[in-house]
């Protein structure tokens, strides 16, 4: 199983096109100061996002609204995953090479833009290591562009570069990726309004029911304090939580430049997590 990679231009345009043609930058960055000053009277910057988010126009479609339903736990284990190191080939680690081992991927050329070498550990709340997790990871090439079917992004699709990675933790919680430095991209929110370059990331736990999905940032981008998904954590140090640091020795000589990113689980320094969509709403 591997995952598709997600196109978050196609599914974060889900705002009525006339409010995103005439609702400007400058109007939705007034909406942003204004609702991170009455969190702090409130009483304090949650660390995680209300689920619904003015400034992000399409939060409403993006989380449940209807009461949980009641499962039997039995049936939901019949499709429980269980992954072993025959399930997840190393080579499906490094997006840079073509014929991932065991994916019939027949791209063979090597993919255009800056190498990176992505590594952490996935820690609970105490810093012990998760071992065993699959992370998978998806995101767009370094012209902003992902490979999905309802992409509207005219930049260039890059032949030799499918942007969807995974790899099982180690014994110490390590999880390991080479790929390429994904470009920021326009989305329907508002007008001229653009993502900042992330990653995603998604961490199964024993069972379908855990998946945690994330995103991963880029330190220094210009764009974070224009971008509603990223200011809807009114919390500084949990958005800091989402940042990669530069890593000189995961850096590989004449290569590729080397970011570290620890993913914590639970906790009070818990990494900020996706809320679950509502069926209906997702892909």
């Amino acid at each position: 199983m591997s995952t598709t990679p997600k196109s978050d231009a196609a599914e974060e345009t889900a705002v009525p096109s006339s409010d995103a043609a005439v609702t400007t930058q400058q109007e939705i960055s007034a909406e942003i100061e204004e609702l991170a000053s009455a969190a702090q009277h409130a009483g304090g910057e949650a660390r995680q996002p209300s689920i619904d988010y003015p400034p992000y126009r399409s939060s409403i479609l993006r989380h449940p609204t209807k009461d949980l339903r009641h499962a039997d736990p039995e049936t939901i284990e019949r499709w429980a995953p269980c992954f072993g190191h025959r399930d997840v080939h190393p080579l499906e680690a490094d997006l840079t090479i073509g014929a991932h081992a065991g994916t019939n991927s027949q791209v063979s050329g090597e993919p255009i833009g800056e190498r990176i070498t992505v590594s952490g550990r996935v820690v609970d709340g105490e810093g012990r290591p998760v071992a065993g997790q699959l992370v998978e990871i998806w995101q767009a090439n370094a012209a902003g562009r992902y490979v999905h079917k309802n992409e509207q992004h005219p930049a260039p699709l890059d032949p030799n570069f499918t942007g969807v990675g995974r790899c099982l933790t180690g014994p110490d919680g390590s999880y390991h990726f080479q790929t390429i430095k994904p470009g920021p991209y326009p989305w329907g929110n508002h007008r001229n309004a653009w993502r900042p370059a992330h990653i995603h990331f998604s961490i199964f736990g024993n069972a379908f029911t855990q998946r945690l999905v994330t995103q991963m940032y880029f330190p220094g981008d210009p764009l974070f304090a224009l971008d509603p998904i990223y200011q809807a954590i009114t919390d500084q140090k949990a958005r800091d939580a989402l940042l990669a640091t530069y890593d000189h020795d995961l850096t590989v000589p004449e290569y590729s430049m080397g970011y570290r990113w620890d993913i914590v689980l639970t906790g009070g320094d818990r990494t900020w997590m996706e809320p679950e969509e509502p069926k209906e709403h997702s892909e």
